[in-house]
């Protein structure tokens, strides 16, 4: 069975055209690697219930990826953040021009939908797939979360402002990726719901972890621009680097906790990969 990487750059978004540089433009980010957190969260639950679907589920964890990337490549750009580096390379608006980053985005948003659609599942689990993407990354999740943090970026928010802000942002699609991993076995709703709960919490700590790597490495170390979020409703921001680093602290033994009440299956599949990052805050900001 081929792994996740040949996956991706077998279902490269190509079409037939003469314009000299869109297909170049789409494949980039996508070929500039990344975590991969959020497809490899989706498999992860897949393989532990159902190993005989994890080709088949391999088309949703692309499409969250390539939704993921879009984000990016939008989050990035002048009206956003304005930013140089993306993944350890040139972003799309400097490499080409800001309408075709724009565009790129656009058809990677789509793409990621398209792939949901022609996924070898049933109808219902297909429509399920395209719900909990799109509530999850669109209006009501991620795209607010953009929205609040730009339209608050020079007003300071409260805590409980700021953590809403992160879980619309960054926690609501770190959410989805385990329920869609959950709907693709067919788990029980309860269990689908403690999943999303927990993805939502976790999806918070990658956001305390990330404030908190942006103001200790270098944009080299980082592969993206950083120490540009003093202006912003950050963590640090807010807290101060310890405050930042104690609350990220709690937030991972929590979650630690947390797992271990999940049933064998479950932390069998994603168990290492979680471990490995509830922590990060501490290993990658001393490395």
């Amino acid at each position: 069975m081929q792994d996740f990487e040949t996956f991706l750059v077998n279902h490269m978004p190509t079409v037939d055209t003469f314009h000299p540089e869109y297909n170049e433009a789409l494949q980039a980010m996508l070929l500039a690697g990344g975590k991969r957190f959020r497809p490899r969260l989706l498999l992860g639950i897949v393989e532990a219930y159902q190993p005989l679907l994890l080709e088949s589920a391999m088309h949703p964890a692309l499409a969250l990826e390539i939704f993921h990337t879009y984000s990016l490549i939008h989050d990035d750009l002048p009206a956003m953040d304005d930013a140089q580096l993306r993944r350890g390379h040139p972003t799309l608006h400097t490499r080409y021009d800001e309408a075709l980053a724009i565009l790129a985005g656009d058809a990677l948003n789509t793409y990621a939908f398209e792939i949901l659609v022609h996924s070898p599942f049933r109808a219902d689990v297909r429509v399920e797939l395209v719900r909990i993407l799109a509530e999850n990354g669109g209006s009501g999740g991620m795209v607010l979360g953009q929205a609040i943090d730009l339209r608050f970026e020079n007003e300071p928010l409260t805590l409980e402002q700021v953590i809403e802000l992160h879980r619309n942002k960054t926690a609501k699609l770190i959410a989805a990726a385990l329920e869609m991993g959950t709907v693709i076995v067919g788990l029980d709703p309860e269990i689908r719901r403690e999943l999303y709960d927990y993805g939502i919490e976790l999806g918070l700590l990658f956001q305390v972890q990330d404030d908190i790597l942006d103001a200790t490495q270098s944009p080299e170390e980082a592969g993206k621009p950083t120490g540009h979020d003093s202006e912003k409703n950050s963590f640090v921001t807010l807290l101060g680097l310890e405050g930042a680093l104690a609350y990220a602290d709690a937030l991972s033994e929590s979650l630690e906790k947390r797992f271990e009440t999940f049933d064998e299956p479950i932390r069998r599949g994603v168990g290492a990969m979680i471990r490995r990052y509830l922590h990060r805050h501490r290993s990658e900001k001393d490395a």
